[in-house]
């Protein structure tokens, strides 16, 4: 048979095999396409930015979309998700943008829209069928890895929050493949960590409806791609920022990159927090990339540097904490459990402190890194939150080894320093706030303990001012007490650490803190997460959310090793009560943070 000939039979071969279903076509002599279309728009393309597979945009077709509406229909006993498409959103992603889909399943995307063409309006409701593939992440070869991404299993859900939507943000344990790319792995390394990104979006009955899909962006054994992916904020477009090892970056919910930047020069190892600022600038929480000590030597300082940059990537200012604190304050370093220094966990080391002369020998030695000890160029301040604070142009960040939250004014002075006074010296001293009880009146402490019900933080996570609650002078704080090092000692055993999610109100003209809410202690020893973990308030449900996110891992002492992963606790609370309205838990992983996710803002302005 001719060539050509075999060649028609081919196509015709081809063309007779399609499906029978509803194709847009062009005349005999034009253009045409094959792809299917439903409805009265364009086609469909799930995943259209390639790190977002569980969403879809339905082009326009070619028409004007006036307005949407979007439902993508439960499971059986599932949760609807539903939301309004703004003309911006519907002119940015060429169509109907589709958020929510289930992974591997046929899902029914009800869209009401109202299409302009040729000087018509016609409105139209359109259910749509969607498929989208199973979730994939990279396996680490762990025992007790048990899937791609954590399950998740709801215990109890008031109805009040069904419609809840929370972003988790974990981590896999540490890849080989990542291994000699990190600090100490066995020696030397590139990053500080670099842990496979475990991010997803879950609704209230524990099923996935968003993840990100890492590789587009991501190379875990590339310094200037992997690294952490930490500090999870929605703006106030609906965006999400976040950063990782060399990096910080805001995307769509969509997977849209808005953008995806390196550190400015001067900064390295971002992580742990990215603050979208009311101002429109951006603190991230990084080390300085060359410091001259005052022996002359050049580190790289280690989690002890805020940068400030604007919507540009310019940066305008800079905190300085080795500067502006004492990075010598060893009173809680000495007192920290040495198994969890952050996620640097060494259960070998589970119980074990650090002495005077541990804290001497480290100074005087050229050790740097991330390492605890104290002075610029080691693991000192660990500072894991920052906080604009509009009224008065200051900061407020956590820093976990020196178990404080600590308000820092422009002119780089410390304006309140909540926590322990023990340490504290000079200057810093006066700034140590005085607890008081509801009341105002004075509660008997000591440099490290209080009475009445009162305590500090622990090396706690996201000092966070409540904004809808403060006004200039009266801070609301909500905070994560880990509780490791209590006290400034550790107990006589393990199983008596407990963790908190707490609430303060800071006075801060009296330089006076009242503790009014918290929750933990009575949990007991299996809520207590040594690292990580939120506790965040919530204006639209007048809530409390916490992910308690490093909670249930148990160990072999005997080894060193870890017999299982975390098992984090998802809850949140009505304001003011102790019993939580939502309770889940997170299957075997070590969790970063989680929130509740605002989808209206990200699809409806």
């Amino acid at each position: 048979m001719p060539l050509m000939h075999r060649t028609a039979l081919a196509v015709a071969t081809a063309c007779a095999a399609l499906p029978l279903a509803a194709f847009a076509m062009g005349g005999a002599s034009g253009p045409k396409t094959t792809y299917e279309t439903q409805g009265h728009l364009g086609e469909i393309i799930v995943n259209p930015y390639k790190v977002a597979p569980l969403t879809a945009v339905i082009r326009n077709g070619g028409y004007v979309i006036e307005k949407a509406k979007v439902t993508v229909l439960p499971k059986a006993g599932g949760v609807p998700i539903s939301y309004n498409v703004s003309r911006r959103m519907l002119l940015t992603h060429g169509g109907v943008p589709v958020f929510g889909l289930y992974p591997d399943y046929v899902n029914k995307v009800r869209v009401e829209y109202t299409r302009l063409f040729n000087g018509k309006s016609e409105t139209f409701d359109d259910t749509y069928d969607i498929y989208a593939s199973p979730m994939y992440g990279e396996a680490q070869g762990l025992r007790f890895q048990k899937s791609a991404f954590p399950r998740v299993k709801p215990v109890k859900v008031d109805p009040k929050f069904k419609d809840r939507l929370y972003l988790l943000n974990n981590a896999a344990d540490l890849a080989g493949k990542a291994a000699h790319m990190v600090w100490n792995n066995p020696m030397g390394g590139a990053l500080e960590w670099s842990f496979y990104p475990q991010n997803g979006i879950v609704d209230t009955t524990g099923e996935y409806r968003w993840y990100l899909f890492a590789e587009p962006i991501y190379d875990v054994g590339n310094p200037f791609w992997g690294g952490d992916m930490m500090g999870f904020r929605q703006t106030a477009d609906g965006a999400f920022t976040w950063g990782y090892g060399q990096r910080y970056v805001k995307y769509d919910l969509m997977g849209r990159e808005i953008w995806n930047r390196p550190l400015p020069m001067n900064y390295n190892d971002f992580s742990h927090a990215l603050d979208p600022a009311q101002n429109g600038h951006f603190f991230l929480r990084v080390g300085s990339s060359n410091l001259k000590l005052p022996n002359g030597k050049n580190v790289r300082t280690v989690r002890d540097v805020i940068a400030e940059v604007d919507a540009d990537g310019y940066v305008v200012d800079e905190f300085r904490l080795f500067d502006i604190l004492d990075p010598y304050r060893s009173d809680v370093i000495k007192a920290l459990d040495q198994g969890a220094v952050c996620l640097n966990i060494d259960a070998s080391k589970a119980g074990k402190t650090l002495s005077e002369e541990d804290i001497k020998a480290l100074n005087e030695s050229d050790q740097f890194g991330d390492i605890a000890g104290t002075g610029a160029g080691r693991n000192w301040a660990h500072v894991n939150s920052v906080d604009y604070d509009p009224t008065d142009d200051s900061i407020i960040i956590s820093s976990r080894h020196q178990s404080a939250a600590i308000k820092i004014g422009r002119d780089k002075k410390v304006k309140w320093i909540m926590g322990a006074p023990r340490g504290w010296k000079g200057e810093f001293a006066d700034k140590v706030l005085k607890p008081v009880d509801k009341n105002g009146k004075p509660i008997a402490c000591t440099d490290a303990t209080c009475e009445g019900g009162f305590d500090w933080t622990w090396t706690q996570h996201t000092a966070w001012r409540i904004d809808a609650k403060s006004k200039p002078g009266i801070v609301y704080l909500s905070v994560f007490d880990n509780g490791d090092a209590r006290g400034m000692e550790q107990p006589a055993l393990p199983e008596m650490k407990y963790s908190r999610a707490v609430v303060y109100k800071i006075d801060e003209k009296a330089m006076t803190v009242e503790q009014i809410w918290s929750y933990g202690e009575e949990a007991g020893h299996d809520w207590f997460s040594p690292v990580t973990s939120l506790t965040e308030y919530h204006a639209d449900k007048d809530s409390i959310f916490v992910y308690s996110a490093t909670a249930g891992a148990s160990f072999d002492l005997a080894t060193g090793a870890f017999t299982s992963a975390p098992n984090p606790y998802v809850m949140e609370f009505n304001w003011g009560e102790t019993e939580p309205a939502v309770e889940m838990r997170v299957e075997s992983t070590t969790g970063y943070q989680a929130m509740p996710v605002d989808i209206s803002i990200a699809f409806e302005k």
